[in-house]
């Protein structure tokens, strides 16, 4: 029986594409490099190598720990420098990047979701990528009007040492909560990253509205549909409890 639901993040409760999101955080991100006396340009190609570290994390070191000696070992940082670094990437991530919050479309569906799921008894799973510190997915949600608070388990790149769509990454999850995959359903927007988990013995539902298919992948398996028609489905599961 279904008695989770995991939740991906953006473009599927955050209303925006991923190249509306890549074009606007990266251009506020480069003030912030340029600010401390760093090439912009050479900083977002370094945040690149450190990004796909993480993609390929065999579960060896947790995602941050990836990311950051990629992204040190290509801007030929020592410790010091590096940690600078990261508190003023922080720090960017509870301020400036709200900035970023103009390019989404706002729906109070999301919210409403969450919140009403995990009243009818679901515990709710934010199952975003972790490529990204807490406080950097703690902004985007408040975009949404959601607190880290709404979910038993926020994945980010602290605490994971996956990514999607490696399946590492949701039996880690899995093994989190205390959870099956027979007892989750996944929510997101994008066949390869998110349906995957349909393999493993998961339920899932493909978001529609800000689809991500770059590999043209045929998506009429997939139980799918927009937002609204994403609450409804919802609305139609039992209530566990009240």
């Amino acid at each position: 029986m279904i008695d989770t639901i995991l939740f991906d993040l953006d473009g599927t409760l955050l209303h925006f594409t991923q190249d509306a999101f890549i074009g606007a955080y990266f251009n506020e991100l480069k003030k912030v490099f340029a600010g401390m006396g760093l090439c912009a340009d050479h900083s977002v190609k370094s945040l690149w190598i450190g990004t796909r570290a993480m993609q390929l994390n065999d579960g060896s070191e947790l995602n941050k720990q990836k990311f950051w000696k990629g992204f040190a070992q290509s801007m030929e940082l020592d410790e010091k420098e590096t940690s600078a670094i990261e508190a003023a990437c922080d720090s960017f991530y509870a301020n400036e990047f709200n900035r970023v919050k103009t390019i989404m479309t706002p729906s109070d569906i999301p919210q409403r979701l969450v919140r009403t799921m995990a009243a009818r008894g679901y515990d709710v799973v934010l199952a975003t990528n972790p490529l990204f510190p807490l406080c950097g997915i703690e902004s985007r949600l408040e975009w949404t009007g959601l607190q880290v608070q709404d979910f038993v388990l926020v994945t980010h790149y602290g605490n994971s040492s996956y990514c999607k769509p490696n399946p590492g990454y949701y039996l880690e999850v899995f093994e989190k909560i205390g959870k099956t995959p027979q007892q989750c359903i996944m929510i997101g927007n994008n066949p390869a990253e998110d349906m995957c988990v349909g393999d493993l013995g998961a339920e899932t539902f493909l978001v529609t509205d800000c689809l991500e298919n770059e590999a043209l992948a045929d998506i009429t398996k997939y139980r799918r549909g927009t937002l609204d028609e994403l609450e409804a489905y919802l609305m139609a599961m039992k209530t566990l409890r009240m």
